[in-house]
C-alpha cells in the first residue's frame, strides 16, 4: 500500500511543479521577457500565458507605465563661467521591452547621463541670467536630444523639467542686491511720476481758474463799459435833446469839482486850469441874467417908464443900481463856493496823504516849527 501511495504524491508532486511552470500570469502594465536556453524567445503580454518548463524562464520584468526620474543637482559651467547646480525631473516610458533590456545595460544610468552631458553643452553657450530666464528654451532643446537618444533603447522621453538651479551663495547675494536695488529704482521712479502728474494736474487747475478768473474779469469789465457808455449816451442824448448851453454845463463842471479829491489814493490834489473858464461862464451867466432876464419887478417898472416918459414927453434913463448889485454879488458868491470846494477837496486830500503816510506827515510838521 506504502509502496503505491509514495509513487502517486511523487507524481502529483511533478505535474503541480511542471503546471506551475508552464503558466505565467503577467500584471496589467508588465512585460516580461522570456529567454529560452538562454537566448531572447519573446515578450510576455498582461494575462494568461504558457512556456515550457524548465527551457523557458523570464529574463526580466518591465513596467511600461510612465515614469519619473528625479537625479542629483549636477554643477553645471555656464558661459561667464559661474558654477551652477541644476537638478533635472525626467519623465520616460518603455515602448519597447526587448531594447530596454537588451539594447542598454542600465537605461536609467544611462538616461541620466546624457541629460547631464546635454545641460552642459545647452549651459555653456548661456550665461547666468539667460540660464535663469529659458527654462523653456533648456527643457525643448534637452527634450529632443534625450528622445533622439533614447529611442534605440525602446524608451520614449515625454518631459524634461529643471527643477532647480542654484547659483553659488555670492551669486544669490548679488541677486538679492540687484533685485532689492531695481525695485527701490521703481518705487523711485513710481513716486516721482506720480509728483509729476500731482504738479501737472495742479498747474492745470491752477491754470484753468486763472482763465476763468481773467474771463469773468474780462466779461464784467465788458459789462460795466457797455453800462457806462450807455449811461454817456443816455446822458449825451439827453443834453443836446434839452439843448443845454455852454452856461449849464459850465455849472455842472463846478457842482463836480468836490468830487476829485474824494479816492483814497490821492496823495495829492490837482486843480483844473479850466477852474477859471467856468467861474467867468458862471459869472457871465449870472450877468446876462442881471442884464437881460430882469425881475419882474424891474421889467414892469421898465415897461411903465417908457410909457409914462412918453405921456410926460421927455424919457428917463437913470441906471439901476440894484442889477450891477445882483451880477456882482452873484459873481462873488460862485468865487467863494469854488474858493471854498476847491479847500475842502485839499484838506481832504491832505488829510489821506498824512493818514497814508506818516512819516511824511511827521516830517512837514517838524519842518513847519
Amino acid at each position: 500500500m506504502d509502496a503505491v501511495v509514495i509513487p502517486i504524491l511523487v507524481a502529483a508532486i511533478v505535474v503541480v511543479f511542471l503546471v506551475a511552470a508552464t503558466v505565467r500570469i503577467v500584471p496589467q502594465a508588465r512585460r516580461y521577457n522570456i529567454e529560452r536556453f538562454g537566448r531572447y524567445r519573446r515578450t510576455l503580454q498582461p494575462g494568461l500565458n504558457f512556456v515550457l518548463p524548465v527551457a523557458d524562464r523570464v529574463n526580466t520584468k518591465l513596467d511600461v507605465r510612465e515614469q519619473v526620474y528625479s537625479s542629483e543637482p549636477k554643477p553645471v559651467i555656464t558661459e561667464d563661467n559661474l558654477v551652477v547646480n541644476i537638478d533635472t525631473v525626467l519623465y520616460y516610458q518603455i515602448t519597447d521591452p526587448r531594447a530596454a533590456a537588451y539594447e542598454v545595460a542600465d537605461y536609467l544610468q544611462a538616461i541620466d547621463q546624457l541629460t547631464v552631458t546635454t545641460l552642459r553643452n545647452v549651459i555653456g553657450s548661456m550665461d547666468l541670467e539667460g540660464t535663469l530666464t529659458s527654462r523653456e528654451e533648456i527643457n525643448a532643446r534637452l527634450r529632443a536630444v534625450l528622445d533622439d537618444a533614447t529611442g534605440k533603447w525602446g524608451i520614449r522621453v515625454n518631459r524634461v523639467e529643471i527643477k532647480a538651479i542654484d547659483p553659488p551663495n555670492t551669486i544669490k547675494e548679488a541677486m538679492e542686491k540687484q533685485m532689492r536695488a531695481e525695485r527701490d529704482k521703481r518705487a523711485a521712479i513710481l513716486h516721482a511720476e506720480g509728483e509729476r502728474q500731482a504738479k501737472i494736474l495742479t498747474a492745470e487747475g491752477t491754470k484753468q481758474k486763472d482763465i476763468l478768473e481773467a474771463q469773468g474779469t474780462q466779461q464784467a469789465m465788458i459789462l460795466r463799459a457797455d453800462g457806462e457808455a450807455k449811461a454817456v449816451e443816455l446822458v449825451f442824448q439827453s443834453v443836446h435833446r434839452n439843448n443845454a448851453d455852454a452856461k449849464v454845463l459850465a455849472y455842472k463842471y463846478l457842482e463836480t469839482l468836490p468830487d476829485l479829491a474824494k479816492s483814497d489814493n490821492n496823495t495829492f490834489w490837482v486843480i483844473p486850469g479850466e477852474l477859471t473858464e467856468a467861474v467867468r461862464a458862471v459869472t457871465s451867466a449870472f450877468g446876462d441874467r442881471s442884464a437881460m432876464g430882469l425881475p419882474p419887478e424891474a421889467t414892469a417898472q421898465r415897461e411903465e417908464g417908457p410909457a409914462e416918459a412918453g405921456a410926460a414927453g421927455t424919457p428917463e434913463l437913470d441906471a439901476d443900481p440894484t442889477l450891477a448889485l445882483d451880477a456882482a454879488a452873484a459873481a462873488n458868491e460862485v468865487a467863494k463856493q469854488a474858493a471854498a470846494a476847491v479847500s475842502d477837496a485839499k484838506a481832504e486830500a491832505e488829510a489821506v496823504g498824512e493818514a497814508q503816510l506818516p512819516g511824511r506827515g511827521r516830517a512837514s510838521g517838524a519842518s513847519d516849527d
